[in-house]
């Protein structure tokens, strides 16, 4: 007998209501079977979190390990002289350059899903840590008088100096490493895909100017003191040729010599690439060649040239970062992090596509927030992937993560047992290695005719940035000012981070789509079609 309509409606309302009288699972019951975590559960997270459970089991020995290792030992080689020459950058002694490119790098062959990148000091985020440390620990806090006599004179305090700088860059560290695993947690690995290429490569062609500016007094062997915040390329070139008759000869000619010299290596790699069984290590080349020189003819005795110093032998003690620190960190912190870890799965990207195997980006931030924050604890900076050192790996034949590891081993021989070698090395070779690998950034520049040629200008006056769009993509507008959008955004503490935030979002590129941010508000609009 079939039911009418109204009666239907009474049977739904008194089953609802029954439903609604039976007690339900209790609050305790709720969360216990949200926390519960079987074995086939435990053991998928803990494949998750640590990669190398998964691909070291079954690593082939036969067919990968002979080119692991030669591919290990060659970035080994270049990522020592790197890491020694972008401590300079951060703003801290060269031996904290070892560190960073020991710690980190073993770190990641546990945590990361990338085969070929090449953990590691890179120099923009070094420059940007350098930025901050400057910034925390100037030259003025740590001059002290002294009075010899009758005279009294005022001297800089470098070893209390020095002990600052590496403090606070823990502490930046820390939290920059903290802000990436949070990130990570909460699966924004997504986010990378919004930093499209032309904003990437401008800002890190920007950087290198930066970069090469901050080398120029170490390449003369001038004194001047190092400056931060909006206008400093301008006030660094000002101090450095106000005082350019002070130029160190001896300093000038090693560091030109060290300039042509890896010009000339780097050029004979890339024209016989295809022949060369490994690239030829110009790096190493010029730390060992004008180590022995310096030492032979006691250039910082008798011709004043600056050198590294005093390299201790073994590894430091870990230590706990000063967090009061923190208020004045943390904006910097997340800037870096963002931009640190775009860069680092940008590269891991393009080697798993060439060479046909994913990478997870939740994982990779993941991962390289893990290599930030536990060595930060051993007196590291901020760390990412390295492009130059990448390709040096790709190329020589790594297969897998155990080339990095054995890179960082090549880094830690160096640190225990014969560090105090370097401890002539010019610091004018070590500019002359800065500056060199990042004349590719320059090549960037080529961009510009391209970009006038085929894309619109739009200049945004109520926020006072110029914008490039080609076809749906709005570009990052460091063509515009590169100096001065470059410190207003990384380093203004106070606005830095909605800063980054605004130009980040006026940057995003969603295929057919343009989301456009000439006020405050958002206008999404119909992209025209190409």
């Amino acid at each position: 007998m079939s039911l009418s309509s109204s009666d239907r409606a009474r049977s739904v309302l008194f089953n609802t209501c029954v439903r609604r009288t039976e007690p339900g699972p209790s609050s305790l019951t709720r969360v216990s079977l949200l926390v519960r975590c079987s074995s086939d559960r435990a053991r998928s997270v803990l494949f998750s979190v640590l990669p190398i459970l998964s691909w070291l089991p079954s690593y082939p020995v036969r067919e990968f390990l002979f080119s692991d290792v030669v591919s290990g030992l060659s970035t080994g080689v270049v990522q020592l002289p790197q890491g020694l020459a972008y401590a300079l950058l951060a703003a801290v002694p060269p031996v904290f350059g070892l560190y960073s490119s020991f710690y980190p790098v073993l770190l990641y062959t546990f945590f990361g899903t990338s085969r070929h990148v090449s953990m590691g000091t890179f120099a923009v985020i070094s420059l940007m840590t350098g930025g901050v440390v400057v910034r925390e620990a100037p030259d003025s806090m740590f001059y002290i008088q002294t009075v010899n006599g009758t005279n009294m004179s005022v001297v800089l305090d470098e070893v209390a100096r020095d002990a600052r700088r590496v403090q606070v860059a823990m502490v930046f560290t820390t939290l920059t490493g903290a802000i990436q695993i949070v990130l990570g947690l909460l699966r924004f690995g997504f986010v990378a895909i919004y930093l499209s290429e032309p904003l990437v490569r401008g800002f890190t062609t920007a950087a290198a100017v930066h970069v090469v500016i901050s080398q120029l007094k170490y390449l003369l062997g001038v004194k001047t003191r190092r400056y931060s915040g909006l206008l400093s390329v301008i006030y660094s070139l000002q101090a450095v040729f106000s005082r350019i008759t002070e130029t160190n000869v001896p300093t000038l000619l090693l560091g030109l010599s060290c300039c042509v010299f890896l010009y000339v290596i780097k050029d004979l790699n890339e024209r016989f690439k295809k022949r060369l069984p490994i690239p030829i290590p110009g790096e190493i080349i010029v730390v060992i060649v004008s180590t022995g020189v310096s030492y032979g003819m006691a250039l910082s005795n008798d011709y004043h040239v600056d050198v590294v110093g005093e390299i201790p032998t073994g590894l430091l003690a870990p230590a706990l970062p000063d967090f009061s620190l923190t208020p004045n960190l943390i904006t910097d912190a997340f800037a870096v992090a963002i931009v640190g870890y775009s860069m680092g799965i940008s590269l891991a990207k393009i080697f798993a596509l060439k060479h046909k195997y994913s990478v997870d980006g939740n994982q990779e931030l993941l991962a390289h927030g893990l290599c930030n924050f536990i060595s930060s604890f051993f007196h590291t900076f901020v760390v990412t992937c390295s492009m130059s050192r990448s390709m040096v790996q790709e190329s020589t034949g790594g297969k897998t993560q155990i080339a990095g590891l054995l890179a960082s081993l090549v880094v830690l021989l160096v640190v225990v047992a014969i560090g105090f070698v370097f401890e002539s090395l010019p610091q004018t070779a070590l500019a002359a290695i800065i500056m060199v690998n990042l004349l590719g950034m320059f090549k960037q520049f080529r961009d510009i005719p391209h970009l006038w040629r085929t894309s619109k200008i739009e200049l945004v006056n109520r926020v006072g940035l110029g914008r490039f769009w080609k076809k749906n993509t709005i570009i990052f507008p460091i063509w515009i000012d590169l100096d001065f959008l470059f410190d207003f955004i990384f380093h203004n503490k106070l606005n830095s981070a909605w800063w980054f935030i605004k130009l980040w979002c006026v940057s995003l590129d969603l295929g057919s789509w343009n989301f456009r941010a000439p006020t405050w508000k958002f206008q999404l609009e119909r992209a025209p079609t190409p």
